[in-house]
């Protein structure tokens, strides 16, 4: 089952999962743990939203992840994957099979990077926000 959420928030729903991969890091743990099943797996790749006073700032939630995965029946994962051109060729070739289909919440011209730049600060963002330059012109 997949989730759409820009229609349903996952940690509302009765609904419980045995996987959840967290891109944005934007929910507390104890969020996520909650949508999970007792034997769910929560896969953490973002270091979270920095919310100001936490000497550990956004590392925090991947941080706790760690060490909670030790003490509970749900797996906490962090997400390990070294950039490299062949995942980059993996990954292109799901996207050109329609595999992979990638939600763009908003896209700025490069001429307003900086409101880009402030609406993902907001944390109005729902997908990935992108900043776009015109082609370059023909000689």
């Amino acid at each position: 089952m997949s989730l759409d959420y820009r229609r349903e928030d996952f940690v509302s729903a009765p609904e419980r999962h045995d996987l959840l991969f967290d891109l944005v890091g934007n929910r507390s743990l104890a969020e996520c743990r909650r949508a999970l099943t007792p034997t769910g797996r929560l896969v953490l790749s973002g270091g979270g939203v920095f919310e100001g006073g936490i000497l550990l700032g956004p590392m925090a939630l991947l941080m706790q992840g760690k060490v909670m995965s030790r003490f509970v029946t749900q797996r906490l994962v962090l997400l390990s994957a070294a950039p490299g051109r062949e995942r980059l060729a993996a990954l292109r070739d799901l996207v050109e099979r329609g595999r992979v289909t990638p939600v763009i919440d908003r896209t700025y011209p490069l001429s307003e990077a900086a409101e880009a730049i402030r609406y993902l600060e907001a944390e109005h963002a729902r997908a990935k926000v992108v900043v776009s330059s015109p082609p370059p012109s023909a000689p």
